[in-house]
């Protein structure tokens, strides 16, 4: 969850300039915008992934993560071993501007991740893995995650910070299914957002249950976050769920009280 918990949308429509995006969703925009430009028809192949990071100096990573927000969008699709294919007249105003079913008339919200927040605001972000490993699931997150008791669970503890100022502790706990990926990468500098969206089939965060509270932090937390007088830790508590509506990310957030603001909206 980022620092200040502001909703945003996946593809803001026209409410944001775009170097106020994230770097996946600028991609997506200016892929699309350029192939309008081209006059792009429906069933015209996309370059290459590697072709069009280069173009856009990008890794693959965050290509994927754009040519996935273009095909939630009916924009593209990918066909196996073949490559992306437009699936609507490039004509069509840039994704930002395009209403589906689900966001005509209304604006729509995504769970913006920690990586996300810092790009969009100019901030540099760092981790540090504390632990990672592959696990059966308890009986409890089970329950919470809705898969089998002793289901492989994807289980990460980081140290994360902004512009070189320790912000929060994250306990992560995932699915394996859903993103095999998780296990092999390295959260060092990865960001654990993006490499849900480059799973295959995507997983994007759409909505989650949000709880915080305050306490006084432990001697293990004081230690990590750098704590020595009597600023409190608020613990934050997410369930992220995806574009289908299925439990995808369990976190545990402990973040320095005075170094995070939780802001919300309320609406009926």
């Amino acid at each position: 969850m980022n620092p200040s918990a502001d909703p945003a949308p996946a593809f803001p429509r026209g409410l944001l300039a775009d170097d106020a995006l994230p770097l996946y969703a600028q991609v997506a925009t200016r892929l699309w915008a350029d192939l309008s430009a081209h006059g792009a028809q429906v069933g015209d192949r996309l370059p290459s992934e590697r072709t069009l990071a280069t173009r856009y100096a990008v890794s693959r990573v965050t290509l994927r993560a754009a040519l996935t927000e273009l095909s939630a969008r009916g924009m593209v699709e990918s066909a196996a071993a073949r490559g992306w294919f437009v699936t609507r007249p490039a004509a069509v105003p840039n994704p930002a501007d395009v209403e589906t079913p689900d966001t005509a008339g209304k604006r729509t919200h995504a769970v913006e991740g920690f990586a996300d927040y810092a790009a969009k605001h100019g901030l540099t972000t760092s981790s540090r893995v504390l632990h990672s490993t592959v696990r059966p699931a308890t009986v409890s997150e089970a329950e919470r995650l809705r898969i089998g008791p002793g289901a492989p669970l994807f289980e990460m503890r980081r140290l994360r910070s902004i512009d070189g100022q320790v912000v929060v502790v994250e306990h992560n706990r995932l699915p394996l299914s859903l993103c095999p990926a998780l296990a092999e990468t390295d959260f060092t500098t990865a960001s654990l957002f993006a490499t849900l969206r480059s799973a295959d089939p995507p997983q994007l965060p759409r909505v989650a249950e949000y709880s915080v509270e305050a306490r006084l932090p432990d001697a293990t937390e004081r230690e990590l976050l750098e704590i020595d007088d009597a600023t409190p830790v608020l613990l934050a508590l997410q369930l992220a769920f995806n574009q289908d509506g299925r439990p995808l990310e369990l976190t545990l957030a402990i973040y320095r009280g005075d170094r995070y603001r939780f802001q919300g909206t309320i609406s009926s």
